[in-house]
């Protein structure tokens, strides 16, 4: 039959491209008749949310009466948290460190400073936040920022230690300056450093206390533009804070010591103490200690003052974690934290610094933690974190995403989760409890599993664009701790770091089965169970996978396995290579010579084993060293809970486990899979003549040439499960393979070259040195000898060219782009399952593409997606008539298609296979070529998915130049092609996924997710799914003076700033100091992101309310003055009327 190649169909012309197409083959007149739903319009990409605890935090600020978080970074962002599932993520543009936050507090606005001397003012009353306005500092470095309750004009300090005012709703700069050499005059003869603090006193606004660091405060005069007092000390200045009452002031110093001064008394402080310095009994100063970074004075009305600092410990504390330190009365509390403090925030009741604050909570950032301590209760117990921040618990290695899942499930992961809990939290709500839920649209069920490096798989409930723990499965739990024995650990471990850490996971969200691979070439399969059970003998296949063509003709040089038989396909009993599982302690063995061989990599334990409901151990599988060589990882795998079957391969081959009877099927090499029907000529060759160093990032040949570069390794990055380590080898060395990413790559590059997994390319054994390129048309011998498994798919079609009736069926790509069928004989359902073999058969070549194979999907004859096979979950430690029901569930799920059997000239099928340059339609049975799509050329696939729409179905692709593709199916009309995200990391390529309804994921740093869509209808919805940050609040009322100190003075003074720093009385800035730049929109930001009748009406709303909030305010102050006045005035009379008939002599 004459075969056509359809290089190209494009947009519009589908029609024209079958009707070309059916001319030159049989069974593409149906193509005609299948209508392609999905268009151009229905794609759209943007970002929705990002998850997880912000990386590299820098600086925080909270609004006391918003109640909302904001933590900046060290990259530039902004993450501002409210009420739980109320979360927003920023970016400024320049990238720059945020050095310090500041909110207007109850105004709906936040000022950010940046480490590259900029200054931004942000909207936060819209959905997405935008920047209003900023100020480029350009000659001077900015070092601390300082916002007054209810005050428009901005203090900003520098490093020459002056200081400089902004007009936040203008953003200009006023002309007033206070400068360096004017505030200490004479007091030092030396620079006092930079500023490290500003506050304006809470009694008194006309009064600044201005610290520097070189130890020098100085108390400003703002009217009179002189300084009152200054106060010197002879070490370092962290930190100042006030006490509410205005007559005493607090600093934190470089030697651990705290001071508190009077600002009347200024020659010495009035009193100094070091609270973690052992005092001497002598009298003399105590030891020095740690800086203390920072220090916050807290009044209550009814008790001691509270003082929160962090640092301050002893020198001889050597390993001691980071502390806080809280001081209430004659109590010190020293609590300890798992990670530097970056920042701490005391909460308190009142915004007003001239009250008492009564402090309830410390919201404490650490460096990878968010902890909030509870002041009110005895023993200053943390509350419980109800945000999504502990992904980086344990690094995350790999991750796998399902929207649509089914709904009893979350509530199933979430009872059995919620009995992990720990105990010990507050009692009280969480207490930033600011912003309003978005009104969600999305109401399918999405579900978030990440594998972690010491073995934990976490569960999350990601539905609605929120992110919440469900459940945590500890995989390490089935394996012995490994002792401390050096000849113990050389004859099992093949990883140094790590080695529990998940590389793969393959879960069925209808049955519930799981099945993870770990990095030390094992894996565990679990049935979920809502009953605890104790497991007296965990079940454990070993499995000897090995790849050595020439043994048939040579036995390799010393140690065992050199009469190795080779399986029959189809065999229904283990192959010699395998040992089964009633023999639990491994039958290792080394050989005379030292040979390890029958070695798994880790040591499964021997004890009985409680297990609580939820994932269950059902077996475990472990591959073995093979002759003095370790097992090579598992680069693939696929689960079908309907066939009781799980498949797994790597570069030397693959390996299909029946887990109902506990049987390893089917042990074949690469190679055999071909049969008779190998298409290359492969070089005999012994694995331990060529020990190749682990796959890794491989340096990249900046000076290879330009064809090379847009080459695609050959087996990289299958199915995103590839790890990429960094190690190295030589016969019978310990591979180094490290599971913590990131490994930053350049920028500028276009393409990264990767090395595939050890041994899936044979590199020159002489140097084990990296190949500096890598090409899947490179027809090298050496190369085709190792040819790996990159992808399964379980699937009922036919197994042959040609067949009349489907069957169920392994389709398997490897590395060289080829895809091979095996078919699979599986006995009734029910008892006979569990007694009868299942009979495997490899059944020849599908296809071949360039570029090794993702991703493989079906499609029936209509253009529906036909999902494999799957069992409905069932209770699988029932008893009674519960058991009977689980045998009822036990029955595969009936096939939708099913054929007629004189279809000679009709298509029943078509197989959808993605490699990483190209997309292929396949017509099943004729197994004829029907569309073909060139994905890329000039660079590859990273991850590619077959996905569901709401309308339809499409190829998603994601590339190693950063762009994100879909693909129309059957067509591979082109649909999207936006150039997103380049490749600058490791951790991205590996934790992509896409998954249904547009929805798709990654790993944007090491603790944070990144979701994305590619669909227009959510990218349309985004807007009203979001949260709100900003809701009307009143302003608590400001403290009351009291009669007495109203009327003779003594209470809190303001100040006309408008007067002091307007351009009248101040003067204009100096024009080159600072560059003011208005936001994407200016004043308009607002308007421009709700634009509308209804937006400006709510806007007129708002103003009107807090014109309507700030006139009754005024009405109530009036009252209140009248009636005081009314008081003073009758006092007045009734005195009078006492006095007025008494003689002079009766006083």
């Amino acid at each position: 039959m004459k075969k056509f190649n359809i290089r190209k169909v494009l947009d519009g012309l589908k029609e024209q491209a079958s009707s070309s197409v059916s001319s030159g083959q049989s069974g593409a007149p149906e193509n005609n008749l299948m209508h392609e739903t999905l268009q151009s319009e229905n794609f759209q990409l943007c970002k929705t949310v990002r998850h997880g605890f912000p990386y590299q935090p820098s600086s925080m600020a909270h609004d006391p009466v918003q109640k909302i978080l904001a933590i900046g970074t060290q990259s530039g962002a902004l993450r501002l948290f409210g009420r739980p599932g109320v979360e927003c993520y920023c970016q400024h543009e320049s990238g720059a460190a945020v050095i310090s936050l500041q909110f207007l507090i109850n105004e709906g606005a936040l000022v950010s400073a940046l480490a590259d001397d900029s200054v931004h003012l942000w909207n936060l009353r819209q959905r997405r936040p935008a920047i209003l306005h900023s100020l480029k500092f350009n000659r001077e470095r900015i070092t601390f920022v300082h916002l007054p309750f209810q005050s428009k004009w901005l203090y900003i300090g520098t490093e020459k230690g002056n200081i400089h005012i902004v007009n936040v709703e203008s953003f200009t700069l006023s002309g007033y300056v206070i400068m360096w050499n004017k505030a200490i005059e004479l007091s030092s003869k030396a620079h006092p450093g930079p500023v490290v603090h500003i506050s304006d006193n809470p009694m008194d606004e006309g009064k600044l206390i201005i610290g520097y660091e070189a130890g020098i405060v100085v108390l400003w005069d703002l009217k009179s533009k002189k300084a009152d007092y200054r106060y010197t000390y002879d070490e370092a200045i962290h930190s100042v804070a006030w006490h509410h009452e205005g007559k005493q002031f607090i600093c934190s110093h470089s030697d651990g010591t705290l001071t508190i001064w009077n600002i009347k008394g200024q020659g010495k402080p009035f009193q100094t103490i070091t609270p973690h310095g052992k005092q001497p009994k002598d009298g003399k100063k105590p030891e020095p200690c740690k800086p203390i970074l920072k220090v916050e004075y807290k009044t209550t009305r009814l008790g001691d003052p509270f003082m929160i600092l962090s640092g301050g410990l002893s020198y001889d504390t050597v390993g001691r974690r980071p502390c806080l330190t809280v001081m209430h009365g004659k109590s010190t509390a020293v609590l300890e934290m798992d990670y530097p403090i970056v920042d701490f925030l005391t909460l308190c009741e009142t915004p007003y610094s001239n009250d008492f604050q009564e402090p309830y909570a410390v919201v404490v950032l650490l460096e990878k933690d968010l902890v909030v301590i509870d002041l009110a209760q005895n023993g200053y117990p943390i509350f419980e974190n109800p945000y999504p921040l502990t992904i980086h618990e344990s690094p995350v290695t790999c991750c796998e995403y399902f929207a649509d899942c089914p709904v009893d499930l979350i509530p199933a992961l979430y009872s059995v989760g919620s009995r992990q809990k720990r105990q010990g939290y507050s009692k009280k709500e969480w207490p930033i409890s600011g912003g309003n839920w978005g009104l969600g649209t999305q109401s399918y069920p999405e579900i978030i599993i990440t594998g972690h490096a010491d073995g934990t798989v976490k569960f999350w409930d990601a539905s609605a664009i929120m992110l919440q723990v469900l459940y945590k499965l500890k995989t390490a739990k089935v394996f012995e701790k490994s002792r401390n024995n050096k000849e113990d650990k050389q004859n099992t471990e093949i990883v140094d770091e790590d080695p529990f850490a998940i590389q793969i996971m393959a879960w069925c969200p209808e049955s519930r089965m799981l099945c993870v691979a770990g990095v030390s070439a094992n894996l565990i399969i679990y049935r979920f169970s809502r009953q605890e059970i104790t497991t007296e003998v965990v079940q454990l296949l070993e499995v000897r996978l090995q790849y050595e063509v020439n043994d048939m003709e040579s036995p390799p040089e010393g140690g065992g396995g050199g009469d190795r038989d080779l399986p029959t396909p189809g065999a229904a009993s283990p192959s010699p290579q395998t040992t089964g599982p009633p023999t639990h302690p491994s039958t290792s063995s080394n050989s005379s010579d030292g040979v390890r061989d029958n070695v798994p990599c880790l040591k499964v334990r021997s004890t009985p084993l409680k297990q609580s409901s939820g994932y269950q151990v059902e077996l475990v599988v472990q591959l073995v060293w093979v002759s003095g060589e370790p097992p090579q990882q598992i680069t693939s795998l696929a689960l079908n809970s309907s066939y009781g079957l799980i498949v797994f391969g790597n570069s030397n081959g693959l390996a299909v486990v029946d887990y109902l009877q506990k049987t390893v099927l089917l042990n074949l090499g690469t190679v055999e899979l071909y049969g008779s029907n190998d298409p290359y000529q492969r070089q005999a060759r012994s694995p331990r003549k060529t020990r190749q160093p682990a796959g890794g990032l491989c340096d990249i040949n900046e000076g290879s040439a330009s064809e090379d570069r847009c080459k695609s390794p050959t087996s990289v990055l299958a199915s995103n499960h590839q790890q990429f380590y960094n190690g190295g080898g030589g016969r019978g060395a310990k591979m180094s393979r490290k599971l913590s990413l990131p490994t930053e790559l350049k920028p500028d590059l276009v393409l990264l070259s990767v090395c595939p997994p050890r041994g899936a390319n044979p590199l020159d054994h002489r140097d084990n040195s990296f190949s500096r390129s890598r090409s899947s048309s490179v027809t090298s011998i050496d190369k085709e000898a190792r040819e790996a498994i990159t992808s399964f798919h379980f699937c009922e079609t036919f197994a042959r060219k040609g067949d009349s009736a489907i069957t169920p069926c392994l389709y398997v790509g490897t590395s060289l782009g080829t895809v091979l069928a095996v078919a699979l004989n599986l006995p009734p359902a029910g008892e006979q399952r569990l007694l009868q073999p299942v009979i495997v058969l490899p059944s020849g070549t599908l296809a071949r593409l360039k570029g090794s194979i993702l991703r493989m999907a079906f499609l029936d004859n209509t253009g529906t997606f036909l999902p494999p096979a799957f069992e409905t979950w069932y209770e699988p430690n029932a008893a009674g008539a519960d058991s009977e029901e689980r045998d009822k569930a036990r029955k595969r799920r009936p096939v939708s298609v099913s054929p007629s059997t004189s279809q000679e000239l009709q298509e029943s099928q078509y197989a959808v296979v993605c490699s990483e340059k190209q997309a292929k339609v396949i017509a099943l049975p004729s197994q004829n070529c029907i569309f073909k799509h060139s994905i890329t050329e000039t660079s590859f696939v990273l991850r590619a998915d077959v996905v569901q729409m709401n309308i339809g179905n499409c190829v998603a692709c994601f590339c190693a130049n950063g762009h994100i593709m879909t693909l129309s199916l059957p067509g591979l009309r082109p649909l999207l092609d936006v150039n997103y995200l380049p490749l600058t990391d490791m951790r991205i390529a590996r934790t992509f996924c896409f998954t249904n309804l547009g929805q798709a994921m990654y790993l944007t740093s090491p603790t944070e997710i990144q979701r994305i869509t590619y669909s227009q209808e959510t990218c349309e919805n985004l807007q009203e799914m979001l949260g709100e940050l900003f809701t009307p609040v009143e302003t608590p009322e400001a403290p009351n003076r009291g009669f007495f100190k109203g009327l003779f003075g003594g209470g809190a003074t303001s100040l006309d700033r408008e007067e002091l720093f307007g351009e009248t009385q101040a003067g204009k800035a100096s024009r080159g100091l600072a560059q003011h730049i208005p936001g994407p929109q200016g004043l308009e930001g607002m308007k421009g992101a709700a634009s509308g009748v209804v937006a400006d009406l709510a806007r007129a709303r708002i103003a009107l309310d807090e014109r309507g909030q700030k006139l009754g305010e005024l009405d109530e102050r009036t009252a209140a003055m009248l009636a005081s006045a009314d008081s003073f005035g009758k006092h007045a009379h009734d005195m009078m009327l006492k006095c007025k008939d008494k003689k002079w002599y009766q006083f």
